[in-house]
């Protein structure tokens, strides 16, 4: 091979990596998150997930890798995912949530009480600035349809607007505009 076809070869190699890394959801942990929301206020997308579940592997390469899917929740909300069987105590609102055994697998209480004990993964909460549920959707979204739900909180639009009227209302603020030529 010669060294200028490999120059090219690694330069188009390293610019996809640094590329592709640029526009990933930046996933902080509940802690992180509470910290860092006690500099600036936002929003959280909480993703609820199990390491057994086939659908949350597909949401987080379907949807939360797309890029304008993680560009506007890097923006917008603090991202924070979350074991739905986690072991680790998590204090939040001056309590504590811990794992609890139940059957062949046990679960966490924090995602259960972010759920409303309706275990479903994948789930993705919004929560308020501080810390309130606005709402968990349970299920796989693909980037289209969680592109509206992460706006329509995200925006306050849930406080006006019923989701049928904005689903109907709504377009892409979020495309990548075609270049013509």
């Amino acid at each position: 091979m010669n060294i200028r076809f490999a120059a090219i070869v690694l330069f188009l190699v390293s610019f996809t990596v640094i590329g592709n890394t640029q526009n990933r959801v930046q996933w902080l942990s509940w802690e992180q998150a509470m910290e860092k929301n006690k500099v600036e206020k936002r929003k959280f997308v909480v993703d609820i997930y199990t390491d057994w579940c086939g659908w949350c592997k597909k949401m987080d390469k379907a949807t939360f890798q797309n890029d304008r899917i993680a560009r506007y929740i890097n923006e917008n909300y603090y991202a924070i995912k979350l074991d739905g069987e986690s072991k680790q105590e998590i204090k939040f609102n001056g309590e504590v949530y811990k794992y609890q055994r139940s059957g062949r697998r046990g679960y966490h209480e924090l995602p259960a009480a972010l759920m409303q004990g309706k275990m479903s993964y994948p789930t993705v909460a919004f929560l308020d600035e501080m810390g309130n549920v606005i709402q968990a959707i349970p299920g796989f979204q693909n980037a289209d349809n969680f592109e509206l739900i992460m706006t329509y909180f995200a925006g306050d639009h849930f406080k006006t607007t019923p989701w049928k009227t904005y689903q109907r209302s709504y377009q892409s603020q979020l495309a990548v505009p075609v270049k013509s030529n």
